[in-house]
């Protein structure tokens, strides 16, 4: 008896050219998400979102992503007071994808502070330092002193009691709270908060009585007499805030220090790809998009680059070195 297989043939042909097709579809899927991947530029920040970082890499990245033909992403990476985020760009591939926003306490202080650290500045390659701030001190409305003087009046009638906030363990404002106990005899404990926005919302709920912090999440506070601005860690008095005195003025210029952020990569990336990263940033913060709001916010932009931005943070870690070995400060993971 004759037996007509040709229905079941055509339909393991068709079955067999459905498969074609469907693993042509998953095969040009995955090649379009590793284009699109190839295609983005990664902003790691190593704080939270809404933190000063967090701001400045939303404002320069789109820029630097559109001269360099990318889409920009910013990705935060908080914990370990940066030491997360550091760890993981410099375990990233080599290639020009990612750029991490390096700060001064990630940069200068934490090689100095944190034992278990698993990264070191000669993983990365320093592109451009992009702003400088001062930081100022901020107490709660609370507090009965408008005055320096006033404050540590305060500070000495009730020892053992008090609190100043810190936007990170081990950043400049931890240092310049342990100074200020060092300079007036005082007695302040350090509560670190996860970044500066968690630090102002701690001040502002009273939580800690007063802290450094930085300008750009405090300023909005300041003039609204959320918080008040007792003196400002800048060598000149500071173009926002034209009433409030620097510490130089009041006596006390060990107190004066601004903080910066910058972008970094991978020390391994191929040097005309830094050189392009380099020149990409430079410009980038010469557009108006992006020149107009930093300096709104208060940053100046030094726009280091490249040697001059290593050399830089060399210079600022030889400053905080002598600081922790005035505190003794030391971190853990």
């Amino acid at each position: 008896m004759h037996v007509n297989t040709t229905p079941r043939t055509n339909r393991r042909l068709m079955l067999s050219r459905r498969g074609f097709v469907l693993s042509g579809f998953a095969a040009t899927t995955l090649l379009g998400h590793a284009a699109r991947a190839a295609d983005l530029l990664t902003f790691v920040v190593p704080f939270e979102a809404g933190s000063a970082p967090d701001l400045y890499a939303r404002i320069v990245g789109p820029e630097i992503g559109k001269l360099m033909g990318r889409t920009a992403v910013v990705e935060n990476k908080q914990g370990a007071a940066g030491n997360i985020a550091a760890e993981y760009v410099a375990r990233r591939p080599a290639d020009g994808s990612t750029i991490i926003v390096g700060t001064a306490a990630l940069c200068e202080i934490n090689p100095l502070v944190f034992d278990s650290q698993h990264w070191s500045m000669k993983d990365f390659a320093p592109l451009v330092k992009g702003v400088q701030s001062p930081l100022v001190l901020v107490t709660h409305p609370s507090v009965p002193a408008k005055t320096l003087d006033q404050l540590v009046a305060w500070v000495k009638a009730n020892p053992g009691k008090l609190n100043y906030a810190s936007y990170s363990p081990g950043a400049p404002g931890d240092f310049l709270g342990a100074q200020l106990n060092q300079i007036f005899g005082l007695d302040l404990v350090a509560v670190p908060y996860k970044g500066s926005a968690s630090q102002v919302s701690a001040l502002l709920a009273g939580n800690s009585p007063l802290g450094f912090a930085q300008t750009q999440n405090s300023l909005g506070s300041i003039k609204s007499g959320a918080l008040n601005a007792i003196a400002i860690t800048s060598p000149d008095r500071f173009r926002l805030l034209p009433d409030t005195p620097t510490f130089r003025e009041l006596g006390h210029p060990e107190l004066t220090t601004l903080v910066w952020f910058g972008l970094l990569t991978q020390a391994a990336t191929p040097s005309n790809t830094i050189a392009a990263m380099i020149a990409a940033g430079i410009k980038a913060q010469q557009e108006p998009s992006v020149r107009e709001p930093l300096l709104a916010q208060g940053y100046d932009l030094p726009t280091e680059s490249g040697e001059a931005f290593a050399k830089s943070i060399a210079a600022g870690t030889e400053h905080w070195a002598a600081l922790v070995k005035l505190t003794g400060f030391k971190a853990s993971r």
